[in-house]
């Protein structure tokens, strides 16, 4: 990893390079943004022609091979999958299904003034498509947190869409009570989810993790259908000024480990915690291919003037996954998809296990938003109710302010009510 100062002559370098990571979502997405839309526009206009296209192309799916997968398949792969493993899902769904009971919200009604009853209904969504990725390694963990809440939630309709599924997906696929999985996948499968083709019916909402090419094909299709967010390749950020340099060399190969483009920064004040880091990472991260191309690329460890500088950092960078050394930390974090805290909460366990989604906000989208939730899956609606005597009592203010705004009707319509 580079260790760049933030402060004397290092710091030119430093802001040079807080720059580029400030624009990271963009200027990935621009990279495959003309092939995208070529797909997009192909699968929108002649539907299952050009998705079957696409599917033999990139997804390798063989002609004449169903793009549905079949329950007896999904179910096939849970009774061939191994018990440990099988526990190990259900274990995590359970977790994952607890923690999106909590965060599910309550309808309500109260009484704002004589006759005035304000509050709010909830409602899922009709249908979403969860898009769980089936390149590098199978992700069944992806699977259970993406289609979970949505159970939670009461989703009527959930399509999974997944190019060359494997049996751990499919198995989780089985465990999570999915009845409509396609084997699928890249822009295809999102243009197909969100237009619709012949085979498969258009959804409300596509959530899930992708690479460049279905995050920017989520992007384009947001007009359409909404999204959770443009999720792209893994970050992880550790700031700490007495963490232990193996533990946080750990976590930092580990996240690295997904893809090459992931983004592993340690941030501190501490100068001989970042040279213990730095040495750790590079023997940690021998033997692992993946993992060694991502830090070498984008691995950076910034060292700050000051501790309060280093929290402006990161928040600055607002990143996927965040370390912090204790619960006190907590105070000062405003941007961030995940908080892990102390040297025995590994970012791992929040990738498969704890119960909080591991779809997370990158590309600074931290900034607006917090990871996948059932919230993604609910609509809040609100509702009002007034009795006439409420209506006469507070029309006349209503009145007043329409007129102000030179809205006729809309005083109109209060007043004929009042009578």
């Amino acid at each position: 990893m580079k260790v760049v100062k933030t402060f004397g002559r290092g710091r030119r370098q430093a802001e040079a390079i807080l720059a580029a990571l400030e624009q990271r979502g963009a200027l990935n997405i621009s990279k495959v943004e003309k092939t995208v839309r070529a797909i997009v526009g192909d699968v929108r206009k002649k539907g299952d022609r050009a998705l079957l296209k696409y599917a033999e192309q990139f997804d390798g799916l063989k002609n004449g091979t169903a793009i549905r997968v079949t329950p007896a398949e999904m179910q096939a792969a849970w009774e061939a999958t191994a018990p440990a493993l099988r526990e190990a899902m259900q274990l995590a769904q359970a977790n994952i299904r607890a923690f999106a009971e909590a965060q599910t919200p309550v309808e309500w009604m109260r009484t704002s003034g004589n006759g005035i009853q304000v509050g709010q209904i909830v409602r899922p969504l009709e249908s979403v498509g969860c898009y769980v990725p089936g390149g590098r390694y199978p992700l069944p963990s992806t699977l259970l947190m993406t289609v979970t809440p949505a159970r939670v939630a009461g989703v009527p309709r959930i399509v999974v869409c997944s190019p060359k599924p494997a049996r751990e997906t499919l198995a989780a696929a089985h465990l999570a009570g999915v009845n409509e999985f396609y084997r699928i996948g890249g822009a295809q499968a999102i243009a197909a989810m969100a237009y619709g083709t012949g085979s498969i019916a258009r959804v409300n909402k596509i959530v899930g993790p992708g690479n460049l090419f279905v995050t920017a094909a989520k992007v384009m299709v947001s007009g359409e259908c909404g999204i959770d967010m443009p999720a792209g390749p893994t970050e992880i950020v550790v700031t700490s000024e007495t963490g232990d340099p193996v533990g946080i060399a750990a976590d930092l190969v580990a996240q690295a480990e997904h893809d090459p483009e992931a983004l592993a920064i340690l941030i501190t004040s501490n100068a001989k915690l970042a040279d213990k880091v730095a040495r750790e990472v590079k023997t940690q991260a021998k033997g692992n291919e993946i993992a060694k191309k991502a830090i070498q690329a984008q691995g950076t460890i910034f060292v700050t003037e000051t501790v309060a500088e280093a929290r402006e950092l990161t928040n600055r960078l607002a990143p996927e996954h965040l370390t912090v050394d204790s619960a006190a930390d907590l105070a000062w974090v405003t941007n961030a998809g995940s908080v892990f805290v102390g040297g025995y909460s590994p970012q791992s366990m929040g990738d498969y296990i704890s119960g909080p989604n591991h779809v997370l906000p990158t590309g600074r989208t931290g900034r607006v938003r917090g990871g996948l939730s059932v919230m993604d899956f609910l609509k809040v609606i609100t509702v009002q109710e007034y009795s006439r005597d409420a209506l006469r009592s507070v029309g006349p203010h209503v009145i007043t302010l329409a007129e102000a705004e030179g809205l006729k009707g809309h005083a109109a319509s209060v007043r004929v009510k009042m009578r």
